[in-house]
């Protein structure tokens, strides 16, 4: 079998020499990887792309991964509403943000949601198997929404203070690599598809990130 590696750098040699922007190959490489791996490729992974603004843009691509997993997504919603599971569904049953991202009173979320994930009984007749749960548990700021951007509106996003919680690039790589709720997606209890590779790798991804420029794909 030809190592997915090559076949990936022969897609992009192809892709580009019929014309076709480094955008879109970034898009199709980070679509290639999303398929069926449970590893992020390391920052020296990347050290071929000779160009630092493309070797930035690939670093973002796969730490997108992780940003634009469901596991992080649902968190991130638009509206009022989260969303849930890999297919990112409304959440079920009803809730809305509120003005802290917690819930309202008598529908709050820490109403299911514990400081941990609880397994469930088995037997119960439910589609799920554990409640998933965290001290923090509650929605993003609406500033921070994420739902239905792009890859690169989402990376224009986390460099703006005024869109990601008030963070330099040194807090967002601090608040992705070390924060315990961030974490949570690598740890989502029995049922649920955790993010690839670890909050560490991560962490030296979007450092290599901010290193070579911080640029968007």
């Amino acid at each position: 079998m030809v190592p997915s590696d090559v076949v990936r750098r022969v897609i992009a040699a192809t892709a580009l020499a019929a014309g076709i922007s480094s955008f879109f190959v970034l898009q199709l490489t980070f679509l290639l990887r999303a398929q069926g791996s449970a590893e992020l490729r390391p920052p020296s992974s990347f050290a071929y792309i000779p160009d630092p603004q493309a070797r930035s843009r690939a670093l973002f691509v796969e730490a997108a991964r992780v940003i634009m997993n469901p596991r992080c997504m649902n968190c991130h919603p638009a509206g009022d509403r989260p969303t849930q599971g890999n297919d990112m569904h409304v959440h079920a049953p009803p809730v809305v943000r509120g003005d802290d991202g917690g819930g309202v009173p008598g529908n709050t979320c820490g109403a299911c949601h514990m400081d941990r994930n609880v397994e469930l009984l088995a037997g119960q007749q439910v589609s799920f198997r554990s409640i998933p749960g965290h001290p923090r548990w509650g929605l993003a700021p609406v500033e921070m929404a994420w739902e239905g951007k792009s890859m690169g509106e989402i990376c224009r996003q986390l460099k703006d203070p005024q869109r990601n919680g008030g963070r330099t690039l040194e807090l967002v790589h601090e608040h992705l690599s070390k924060d315990d709720l961030v974490g949570w997606a690598w740890r989502p209890g029995p049922g649920r598809d955790a993010v690839p590779g670890t909050q560490a790798q991560l962490g030296e991804l979007i450092q290599a990130w901010i290193d070579t420029g911080a640029a968007c794909p």
